[in-house]
């Protein structure tokens, strides 16, 4: 759930008064030493002057939407950097060196968004402790169980996402009321020609989660015309479906410079609207459905298993999908087929209705600057 952020403790304080300041805390998060950070560690620890570190940093691939690439695989992107590797025994002991250090957890804070609300003090289920908040230096009740640790207990957790996009729009709606403009910004029209026709000149300064460069770029290759489209955006700009190209298929199968085919003809209405291409959970949900007969609660496991991105969780499925598409009437040869595109999904599954909640946010952004 996300509010605007100057109002994000307000919800916190509510809930604590509501259910008891024992029963409520915030949850704990760890940072891990990433790729970049660990090379500078590295360097610094074998006695390289900072420069070696520095040097090697500036050959790591940029960041896609703020996740950093693993060493494994910038050795595969940076050609600099793995040449360095490869041809200076200096850089190449740094390296390996950061690879061992690489995803360890350096320190503790609190989690954006995480608060757990429990039936009972939370002392009986979790240890607690106060931690030191990195965003106002305060002092927080936290967890010492992070938000694996706590939902494996059962326990309730909850987001409560402090998002400073909407702090934005609730002081220009305001700016517009105090001009003599009303503006119901929860119902503005969804086909408005000239916000479009500004997203799609790539003039997205300022409008949520479309104004990075990358995105800038994505944006003028598709064009967007219609809602969906924004939703199709912000479901695909992430780094898995950038590693498997589908933003680009997207594009090219919408303005018809490749042809629109589906895995199978019977899933045309299910994937119509995203040219063929499975980019939410729920489709893989329909498809399972529509498929190989599982109910609505057995394809809600299924979507869950690729929300966690566990591949090993999808493997038991695999049998149970391919029996009742067979018992369904279709070729286990093509079942297999259709299950093995589902697999991969696993690893960037996003779904439609927070593609869509965002997807809403952006586009009220965009309407307000248009």
């Amino acid at each position: 759930m996300d509010f605007d952020e100057r109002r994000r403790d307000e919800v916190i304080r509510y809930a604590t008064e509501k259910y008891g300041a024992d029963h409520v805390a915030q949850i704990i998060t760890f940072q891990t030493i990433k790729g970049k950070q660990g090379m500078r560690d590295a360097a610094r620890v074998l006695g390289f002057p900072a420069s070696m570190g520095d040097r090697l940093c500036k050959m790591y691939p940029a960041a896609v939407l703020g996740r950093e690439y693993s060493i494994a695989d910038a050795l595969k992107l940076s050609t600099e950097l793995g040449e360095a590797y490869d041809k200076e025994p200096e850089a190449k002991e740094v390296i390996d060196t950061a690879r061992a250090l690489e995803g360890l957890r350096r320190e503790d804070s609190v989690h954006a968004a995480g608060v757990v609300i429990a039936d009972a003090p939370l002392v009986r289920y979790l240890p607690l402790k106060l931690s030191k908040d990195s965003r106002d230096d305060s002092r927080r009740v936290v967890t010492q169980f992070d938000m694996h640790g706590v939902e494996k207990l059962g326990l309730l957790k909850m987001d409560f996402l402090g998002l400073r996009t909407l702090s934005v729009i609730d002081d220009c709606v305001q700016m517009l009321r105090d001009g003599g403009v009303e503006l119901d910004i929860d119902h503005v029209p969804l086909d408005d020609e000239p916000t479009y026709e500004m997203l799609r000149a790539g003039d997205t300064t300022g409008v949520f989660q479309l104004e990075g460069g990358g995105m800038r770029q994505l944006i003028k290759s598709l064009a967007p015309d219609r809602f969906e489209d924004l939703m199709a955006l912000v479901a695909l700009y992430r780094p898995g479906p950038l590693g498997q190209g589908m933003h680009i298929e997207y594009a090219e199968r919408k303005h018809a410079r490749r042809p629109v085919t589906y895995p199978h003809d019977d899933l045309s209405e299910i994937l119509g609207t995203t040219y063929g291409i499975i980019v939410y959970q729920e489709q893989v949900m329909q498809i399972a459905v529509r498929m190989a007969g599982y109910s609505m609660g057995q394809a809600d496991t299924l979507r869950k298993a690729m929300g966690k991105k566990i591949r090993a969780m999808l493997i038991p499925h695999r049998e149970t999908f391919v029996k009742g598409s067979v018992d369904r009437g279709y070729e286990e040869k093509k079942a297999q087929e259709i299950f093995d595109l589902l697999v991969p999904f696993a690893d960037y599954g996003f779904n439609a209705s927070h593609a869509c909640a965002y997807a809403y946010v952006a586009y009220q952004t965009a309407y307000l600057k248009a």
